[in-house]
């Protein structure tokens, strides 16, 4: 293998010019951990975030952004099992997944599912375990319930939808355009609010609230939320594009019996995502392999473009995931 590889760096906290392509040296794996060779990387926002300076990378971690990719075994470290060289995998990434090579847990790695490329695999990890965390571990949702989703058409948003519908909920969202209401429709949502012309509170009411809301948007969205809840209701925060301070009667809560939550992946322990993925790869990755569940594309992008690539996604314009093509 080369001694380096070209990567792209955030030169300085800031917008999507900041990203630069430059040569690091190849990672090594440690104890429990694989080295990848990166054939497509996922794009997200916690990467503008910390391209941003808003996010640091937990202790540890790579400097460089990218949280999930594609690819191929190269090396294996120490105490790895399960995993031969020349496996095709995707998997969740403590960072450092915007470069040629990436080292990552062996434990947070996962087959390709059957039926899918390295693109579309790339598009998995991320997403697919906030979502399983949030919604059905942490949220609890069940069939039958009525659930919420804000930014329906977000790689967030397209994957909640597919699998809370796979799993019997009944699936409401809320969008910015009827282009993106009608994308989370055919994706399996029995209701799409475009919150520029509705309000999402008095269209949960009127369904009889929402059992469980999934919210990346914080803001006014959160008292707006727990007034959307059914009695019993659980809102689950991810993210807060919003900002995270608000005023908030909690009085509704006791009243409604209202449990508030919330959860960041990145900072959980090794041993947590480990359980995430295992859990994955039992509930999930036969919905994958079956065609009932698949990643939504927005757009690829070549990896010395990763700039272009994050103001795409900050323009909200997109529907579903980016990714950068890094090799293959």
């Amino acid at each position: 293998m080369p001694q380096m590889m070209r990567a792209i760096e955030i030169t300085t906290p800031g917008g999507p010019d900041v990203l630069k392509l430059t040569e690091r040296p190849m990672p090594e794996p440690g104890h429990g951990q694989v080295v990848l060779k990166v054939a497509y990387a996922g794009v997200n926002r916690p990467d503008a975030l910390q391209r941003a300076g808003a996010y640091d990378p937990p202790p540890g971690a790579s400097d460089l952004p990218g949280l999930e990719a594609s690819g191929e075994v190269v090396a294996i470290g120490s105490g790895v099992s399960g995993l031969a060289l020349g496996d095709q995998v995707c998997a969740l990434l403590p960072g450092g997944g915007y470069a040629e090579y990436v080292a990552t847990p062996a434990a947070h790695c996962l087959p390709v599912p059957s039926g899918l490329s390295l693109k579309q695999a790339a598009c998995l990890p991320e997403t697919f375990f906030t979502v399983w965390s949030n919604v059905f571990t942490r949220g609890g949702l069940k069939a039958g319930e009525r659930f919420l989703v804000h930014g329906g058409s977000s790689g967030i948003g397209t994957t909640a939808i597919q699998l809370a519908n796979a799993f019997g909920a009944r699936v409401f969202v809320t969008a910015g355009s009827d282009e993106k209401c009608r994308a989370c429709l055919d994706l399996g949502a029995e209701r799409a609010i475009n919150y520029k012309s509705e309000d999402f509170v008095a269209a949960m009411r009127a369904e009889g609230g929402a059992d469980l809301i999934l919210d990346m948007v914080g803001g006014d969205y959160i008292p707006r939320n727990v007034k959307a809840l059914a009695e019993d209701g659980r809102l689950v925060q991810i993210a807060f594009l919003q900002g995270p301070v608000v005023e908030l009667n909690f009085a509704l809560m006791m009243v409604k019996r209202l449990t508030l939550t919330g959860s960041t992946l990145r900072p959980q322990s090794d041993l947590a995502k480990a359980r995430i993925a295992q859990d994955l790869h039992e509930a999930v990755w036969p919905l994958l392999e079956a065609g009932k569940v698949a990643p939504v594309m927005d757009s690829e992008f070549d990896l010395a473009d990763a700039g272009a690539a994050h103001a795409r996604m900050e323009s909200s314009g997109h529907i579903g995931k980016i990714v950068l093509k890094v090799s293959g």
